[in-house]
């Protein structure tokens, strides 16, 4: 299964002057503070410290620079995912593993999928596209699960579904603030709860 498309392509990253991937670096760092997509790019540019000039040599518009950033960050969690699941593990621990480690993304020290940020234009397709993937892997690792009867046979496609769409679910603004406890701990809690239902042992 192949991650979505970087907006920041390998090519293009390299292609930057090594100050414009300094205030690239600084702004994944940002976004994980404050919504930049609340802030004017004179804002931006005064937050990490570099001129407008660099900004705009980076991305054309504040709301691109913004994707960039989180698809930049996104990406960096799914890696980080990935690599949270090893050959030693049975398939249901690998899935709990992968789906513990996807949550990040929803962690308020992660990606603030704030109100400001779902208006930014292009942000709900960037959001599907890599949730869509977090699916995809979910629903392979459940068919793994399946074929050495971990768990029950069940229409892993809707469950990839629901498991893998726990995080965002929570992260809503209309949502996260009547949970008990944070988006992350209340998606893995439920993704938890979820496995056990379906173990077969």
């Amino acid at each position: 299964m192949r991650a979505p498309k970087r907006l920041l392509t390998p090519d293009a990253e390299r292609g930057l002057t090594e100050r414009q991937r300094e205030v690239i670096d600084a702004l994944e760092g940002l976004v994980v503070a404050e919504a930049l997509s609340a802030l004017t790019m004179a804002e931006i540019a005064a937050r990490v410290n570099c001129s407008l000039r660099t900004l705009y040599g980076i991305a054309p518009s504040r709301d691109e620079l913004v994707l960039m950033v989180v698809d930049r960050r996104l990406h960096r969690i799914g890696r980080t995912a990935i690599e949270a699941v090893n050959a030693s593990h049975s398939p249901l621990d690998a899935l709990r593993a992968y789906l513990r480690a996807v949550s990040e993304a929803v962690q308020p020290t992660a990606v603030a999928f704030t109100e400001e940020f779902a208006n930014v234009t292009g942000a709900p397709r960037l959001l599907d596209a890599h949730e869509k993937y977090v699916m995809a892997v979910t629903r392979s690792l459940l068919d793994r699960a399946v074929s050495e009867n971990q768990i029950r046979r069940v229409d892993t496609a809707a469950f990839a579904h629901v498991l893998g769409g726990l995080g965002r679910e929570f992260a809503r603004p209309a949502v996260a603030p009547s949970l008990a406890t944070s988006p992350k701990a209340t998606a893995d809690t439920v993704a938890d709860t979820l496995l056990a239902g379906l173990a077969t042992r």
